[in-house]
């Protein structure tokens, strides 16, 4: 019981540190020095809608990604848009959360899409991985959706290795949830939650 009421409290920890790996990456986009935060509602500087009311999660992710790439390139009033802001083809952070329990509880409110053709023979293993990736085969995109771009990183490195037959499922989820232990418990942070390990093709 004591094992996993310890596991369970690493959620804020885990979930939290993330972000600080990931905002670090070199992999392009806006440093975010001529950026707005929009988190205090301050919409008439920034000609950003008030995210003030959103759930805590989407506004740290919205602010997050601000900084990173600098601001949307669509708002609305229920989601933020960026288009090829670094690795990514398109990032959308939402104002609703999605409870997801893998590896620990935390929401899911940012996903962030490239392009990517999974064999149709490996979709199932893929999506088995991890409900939080998508694929979408007519457009050739495959998806991460979760709070924080480090764990988008991991998330799609590890479904594409179950697409090129690197990793079987349960290895996959066994490597997701590890890396996100160690980094919250050691501070060993694994590239995999830090950039693409693999060539990533720009549509």
């Amino acid at each position: 019981m004591k094992k996993v009421l310890t596991f369970s409290l690493l959620t804020s920890l885990v979930m939290g540190m993330v972000t600080g790996c990931s905002d670090n990456t070199a992999e392009g986009g806006a440093t975010g020095n001529d950026s707005t935060l929009v988190s205090n509602g301050d919409t008439a500087r920034s000609g950003m809608p008030d995210i003030s009311g959103w759930p805590e999660a989407s506004r740290m992710a919205a602010n997050a990604m601000i900084e990173k790439y600098g601001n949307p390139n669509e708002t609305t009033a229920s989601m933020l848009v960026w288009y090829n802001n670094g690795p990514w083809k398109r990032t959308i952070v939402y104002d609703q959360e999605v409870k997801h329990i893998f590896p620990v509880d935390h929401v899911d409110v940012m996903e962030q899409t490239i392009d990517y053709k999974v064999p149709p023979n490996k979709a199932t293993d893929v999506i088995s991985y991890d409900g939080s990736v998508t694929i979408s085969r007519t457009d050739g995109e495959l998806a991460a959706k979760c709070d924080k771009e480090g764990a988008n990183f991991l998330a799609i490195n590890l479904a594409n290795d179950v697409a090129t037959g690197k990793r079987t499922v349960a290895d996959a989820r066994t490597f997701y949830a590890t890396a996100i232990k160690e980094f919250a418990l050691q501070n060993k942070m694994s590239p995999y939650m830090g950039s693409f390990q693999f060539d990533v093709a720009k549509g």
